[in-house]
């Protein structure tokens, strides 16, 4: 079955870097945190109890056990605009100078799904800081980000993206990156490549929304009558609104909708902290929420699918698609990608849902850093590890 559509109602040079010179530089960007403009304010309703200051705390009470020092800022881009942004610096080795920058991988960027945030990566980001920079950043219009107002054109809308984080880039000063994006994220990363390839060293596909076209004839697949509903209903608002207007009631409905976050970060936390979290990224302002929906046809298929275009990235770009084997979502377009690109790599995880990188942290770490791994002793000649017990690699 093909259910990727139906996630998003769930959802909610080479360079050394970053070098003392680099983290000045983001230092500079730095946007003091302060209430969002009054256009905002006065557009959530006066019973729904979040605010940015409770998202502040919520994102600081998730990264509490972070142990890795780590930077955070608002790095400013074109029209006032910045994105949030975590970064995590180059671990100095025990052999080499202060003074001196060790080698390492270029940069990896994490770029969250739809209704996410830079917290939800709480158990992933000390393990892959662990070999080289990581930056985790909230997407243009989500979380602690500016909101902007989107095109409602669903080409513009992608392009807005893109352009911020091409401005982000800039800002920051990385010459390239590794890409690692899950759901939204994953559709935006590899949208990115293919308008900046050289920018990009490695793209990694997370659960990707967005690839396959939708269905002459969708009402062929099975899609649950409650969900037909919801879009019947939902189809002239965002698909998290529900959120927004159930007022005092939505963190509870977060609670209980999305119970099962509660046991992916069980070994991190034993309260409300994550479903707390996910309640205060979501009842901001829906400004990139709006976008989404203006990129999607009904059941969230993409208006502008991405296996049609992918193919047209640079060959020299290395692409891994990693899957959760118990997730919703197929993985038929990775090896429909896989059919016309042999050396695309296909990972599934076993025992992980869509949110692969929560379900099973462990796993999709060591994934992770192998994939990286492996990249840079490709390049220079040796032997790649084998794969982790736990995945699976495509043939």
């Amino acid at each position: 079955m093909h259910h990727k559509h139906l996630t998003t109602f769930c959802d909610f040079g080479v360079v050394v870097g970053p070098s003392q010179h680099t983290m000045r530089r983001m230092a500079e960007e730095i946007q003091p945190f302060k209430e969002q403009g009054s256009w905002m304010l006065s557009w959530l309703p006066s019973w729904c109890p979040t605010s940015p200051s409770q998202l502040k705390n919520a994102e600081e009470k998730m990264l509490k056990n972070v142990k890795q020092p780590f930077s955070r800022q608002h790095v400013r881009i074109s029209n006032n605009n910045y994105m949030w942004t975590l970064a995590f610096s180059t671990p100095l080795q025990p052999h080499f100078p202060p003074h001196l920058s060790s080698p390492t991988r270029p940069p990896l960027v994490l770029l969250h799904g739809f209704g996410g945030g830079v917290a939800l990566w709480a158990q992933n980001l000390d393990s892959l800081s662990s070999s080289g920079p990581v930056y985790a950043l909230d997407l243009f219009g989500f979380g602690r980000s500016s909101h902007p107002q989107f095109s409602t054109d669903a080409e513009r809308a992608e392009e807005q993206f893109l352009t911020a984080l091409e401005e982000w880039r800039e800002r920051v000063g990385l010459e390239e990156m590794v890409l690692l994006g899950h759901n939204l994220g994953g559709y935006l990363s590899a949208a990115y490549t293919l308008k900046h390839p050289h920018r990009v060293k490695h793209l990694l596909l997370v659960e990707p929304w967005g690839f396959p076209a939708r269905p002459e004839n969708p009402n062929d697949i099975s899609i649950p009558v409650w969900i037909r509903a919801m879009g019947a209903v939902m189809s002239p608002f965002n698909p998290l609104a529900a959120l927004r207007l159930a007022g005092p009631l939505g963190p509870m409905l977060v609670q209980t909708i999305r119970s099962d976050f509660k046991q992916k970060y069980s070994s991190v936390f034993d309260d409300n902290t994550v479903s707390d979290y996910i309640y205060h990224l979501n009842a901001q302002t829906p400004s990139g929420e709006t976008a989404f929906r203006n990129m999607t046809i009904p059941y969230g298929w993409a208006k502008r699918p991405m296996l049609r275009r992918i193919g047209q990235i640079q060959a020299g770009i290395p692409i891994s698609f990693i899957y959760g084997s118990r997730s919703s979502i197929d993985s038929d377009s990775g090896y429909a990608f896989k059919k016309t690109r042999p050396d695309v790599e296909i990972i599934v995880i076993r025992g992980a849902g869509h949110y692969v990188f929560a379900d099973q942290p462990d796993d999709f770490n060591q994934t992770v850093l192998r994939i990286l791994s492996g990249a840079e002793k490709k390049e220079n000649g040796e032997t790649i590890p084998q794969q982790l017990p736990n995945t699976a690699t495509a043939d």
